[in-house]
């Protein structure tokens, strides 16, 4: 019988037997199975741009600097050895000696020197060129692909 030697050839676990008086029937059972698979399909192009633009702006930021003042005080005092320098709040006091030939040599204390700092803010405004980079970017559609090439 073929129906017999359609069955050996089939797997016992994929088939379901049914049997007759007279004879054996086999029945096949199918499964589907799917299958997937991927893969990358270009869905459209951009164009990217840069423009770099370039403006005048006005800086105007202090600057500061120390300017010293120095005024000179005569003090005309004889002294036994040379004073040294002292600080009156932000002033310094540089004292200032001379020899002077007497009967005997002695110190003089001509004058001090007062020296003071003083913090004094300028403006000085410059024009400086500033620059600045502008992206641009676009979606290239189907008609404008043909005969353009990025």
């Amino acid at each position: 019988m073929e129906t017999n030697q359609t069955a050996k050839a089939i797997d016992e676990k994929d088939s379901s037997e049914i049997k007759t008086d007279d004879e054996k029937l086999v029945i096949p059972i199918v499964q589907e199975e799917a299958f997937l698979d991927k893969r990358v399909v270009e869905s459209g192009k951009v164009r990217i741009s840069k423009r770099v633009s370039e403006h005048e702006e006005l800086i105007d930021e202090p600057l500061f600097r120390e300017e010293v003042t120095v005024e000179r005080v005569p003090v005309n005092q004889y002294v036994d050895q040379p004073p040294q320098v002292r600080h009156e709040g932000d002033v310094m006091i540089i004292p200032v000696v001379q020899e002077q030939l007497v009967m005997q040599k002695r110190l003089v204390l001509v004058e001090e020197l007062r020296v003071r700092k003083q913090v004094v803010e300028i403006h000085q405004p410059q024009s400086v060129t500033l620059r600045r980079e502008e992206i641009d970017v676009r979606r290239i559609t189907e008609t404008e692909n043909f005969g353009d090439k990025i």
